[in-house]
């Protein structure tokens, strides 16, 4: 069994070259390569690339700035390996992270699959309530809200940690690069793919460490740029509606003056634990969502702004 890992990446040779040592690190990996789509970062991460000198096979390609859907795009394209492993340029693989998703893959299985694995903070890193609470109950990751390892739903199909057979993707029709940022455009094709019988399993043991600096006021700006890119998703597959918040997008209406306090009652939980901190964060980022939401629904004309 062959596996390509496919990575793209946009000005973070800091972080990418920390994910390429690590791959030659991987103990008892299956035969792989490694494919990283350069997409138009413009600084020094393309000179690198072209010494980089692994001891596994290793190609990288270079392309103008087109967003990660299309560098994810481009990758699998060129893959060789019939399982295609996606990593983040800011993920850092634990040891075993290649095995476990070869063992998963191995596993006997009516449906065709993909193998989630687990992505959290780097050892080491003092862990604030807030990223917690984003890595493991929701709005960047939600690992503590999976059920069921055997049937994961389409939501958690997060490109940082994850594997699926490369035919499997082409044939769904790739990711979808009218999403512009890195937000919905994996979740939308784990849909499609799993309308066409791919069932995922969760196995935490394949652990990658995410090496980005996020605050909570750069995570508030994420959640607008999401749900831009939701009202994209709703577009392409408006059943999704109630899915999406929609409903209540359309619903939203002015702060009142207790919610306009919950940002700065919200903040405080970036770095200790608060009474209602965690329901503060999940207020303001739900709105922070919704107002972007909002804003491209009108922009699309598909509601009045207001």
């Amino acid at each position: 069994m062959s596996f390509t890992v496919v990575i793209p990446t946009f000005r973070r040779p800091g972080t990418l070259f920390g994910v390429l040592d690590a791959l030659a690190q991987q103990s008892g990996a299956p035969e792989f390569e490694v494919v990283v789509v350069d997409d138009g970062s413009g600084d020094e991460t393309p000179a690198r690339l072209a010494g980089y000198r692994p001891p596994y096979p290793f190609r990288f390609l270079s392309q103008p700035n087109s967003g990660p859907a299309a560098a994810r795009n481009r990758g699998v394209r060129e893959a060789r390996g019939r399982i295609v492993v996606f990593l983040g340029d800011d993920t850092v693989p634990e040891p075993s992270l290649l095995s476990v998703h070869e063992r998963a893959h191995a596993e006997a299985s009516p449906d065709p699959v993909a193998v989630l694995g687990y992505t959290t903070w780097p050892a080491g890193r003092k862990v604030s309530p807030f990223l917690d609470h984003i890595n493991e109950y929701g709005l960047q990751f939600g690992y503590r809200l999976i059920e069921d390892p055997e049937r994961v739903p389409f939501n958690f199909f997060y490109t940082s940690n994850v594997s699926l057979p490369r035919d499997l993707l082409i044939d769904a029709g790739l990711f979808d690069t009218t999403f512009p940022h890195a937000a919905w455009e994996d979740i939308e094709a784990a849909y499609r793919l799993m309308q066409r019988g791919m069932r995922m399993l969760y196995r935490p043991s394949a652990v990658a460490r995410h090496h980005h600096d996020i605050t909570f006021a750069s995570f508030r700006r994420r959640q607008e740029k999401s749900g831009e890119a939701a009202a994209i998703f709703y577009a392409k597959h408006p059943e999704l509606g109630d899915f999406l918040a929609v409903p209540q997008a359309l619903a939203r209406r002015r702060a009142s003056a207790l919610e306009r306090f919950l940002p700065f009652w919200a903040g405080l939980a970036e770095r200790a634990a608060v009474p209602g901190g965690r329901r503060a964060v999940d207020r303001v980022l739900r709105d922070d969502y919704l107002r972007g939401l909002r804003r491209a629904l009108a922009a699309s004309g598909r509601i009045t702004s207001g």
